[in-house]
């Protein structure tokens, strides 16, 4: 396929070039190589803080039915329109548009643990949001397309973690919540939100919390490109990628389903992909820092539950640019400069180690 494609200076670029227009692994490089060292100083404080919460302090008894209401709610009132989308049951939660009147949300559901789905609908709400707020009239050109995966999953990562998993969110939405699962009335805002900001190193992507998820993608990437390279053949992945995650994080890793084989990704061909999800998150960090300084009043108003002035930020700043712009090109002109390590670090830091 990169042969095909062609490209300029290594085979992976071509690869990124079909997930992340005008990226280039020399750069993600430079910006993983900050952010990895600075990611493991923040992981022992953040774990450390975390000590008395139990990985199932949350759980109770969680009705779907009671889920599902909530949920709806969630989404409703960060914007998400339910003339033009819907909520489904699935086994892994995604967002798919299936034209500018049609956004299907899904979720997964847990009786004994309801933020699996609020958090799947909350993610996938923000992919929403953005395909809601393409141009509509644009729909099937470059201005009503979304630019890349690195600002689709800002959003998303924007809406579940900036917004989802702060203690502004929980103050507003816990008697709500209350009101829909009852269960949740033996906790206040404060346990919930400390738990669901959960850190301790697992085995599983998508199970990962937030000081943890970008150590996962850096070494994926790492061996993709050691993959197209040349430096490593498939047969080899198994061993490096085991030797690799015990350094990172401290776990042996007992099988290849919680090891190399756990994500679809590279069964699919989808190299060049992974990269996107840390630059998602690095993206929304930025938009969160510059909305703040846009957007004085924005903390009292997610305090107080007001999404509308965040929502119309992001429309105008990223939604309804379409491709017009390439994707750094696009963080530039919202925020003043591309794409950076540092805000996403200093959130880390701000929330998980201070």
């Amino acid at each position: 396929m990169a042969e095909c494609w062609g490209y300029e200076e290594c085979a992976y670029d071509a690869l990124l070039e079909g997930n992340e227009r005008g990226a280039r692994a020399s750069q993600l490089r430079a910006l993983f190589a900050e952010l990895r060292p600075a990611v493991v100083r923040v992981l022992g404080p953040a774990v450390a803080r975390s000590a008395g919460i139990s990985e199932n302090f949350l759980e109770g008894e969680y009705p779907v039915a009671g889920q599902q209401a909530l949920n709806r709610e969630v989404a409703e009132a960060i914007g998400f329109d339910f003339a033009a989308g819907r909520i489904d049951t699935t086994t892994h939660p995604f967002c798919t548009g299936l034209g500018p009147r049609d956004c299907r949300l899904t979720t997964r559901y847990n009786e004994r643990n309801f933020a699996q789905s609020l958090y799947g609908v909350l993610h996938e709400a923000g992919h929403g949001l953005y395909d809601q707020g393409l141009p509509g009239e644009d729909y099937g050109t470059p201005c009503g397309t979304y630019v890349s995966l690195g600002i689709h999953e800002s959003q998303s990562r924007f809406w579940e973690n900036q917004v989802g998993r702060s203690p502004a969110f929980w103050e507003y939405w816990h008697p709500h919540a209350c009101r829909h699962l009852p269960a949740l009335k033996r906790f206040t805002p404060e346990q919930i939100s400390q738990a669901v900001n959960r850190v301790a190193p697992s085995f599983i992507r998508v199970e990962a919390d937030q000081v943890t998820y970008d150590l996962h993608i850096i070494l994926r990437f790492e061996i993709e490109v050691k993959l197209m390279g040349g430096e490593v053949k498939p047969a080899d992945v198994p061993a490096l990628w085991n030797a690799e995650f015990e350094k990172m994080f401290g776990l042996k890793v007992p099988n290849d389903a919680q090891g190399c084989l756990q994500d679809i990704h590279w069964s699919m061909g989808g190299l060049g992909y992974f990269p996107t999800y840390t630059l998602g998150n690095l993206n929304a960090s930025q938009l969160r820092h510059r909305a703040d300084q846009e957007l004085p009043g924005l903390e009292s108003d997610l305090a107080q539950g007001r999404y509308a002035p965040l929502l119309a930020w992001l429309r105008d700043k990223i939604h309804s640019q379409g491709q017009r712009y390439l994707p750094h090109e696009l963080m530039a002109r919202a925020t003043g400069e591309p794409t950076q390590a540092k805000y996403h670090l200093e959130y880390l830091r701000k929330k998980f180690a201070v």
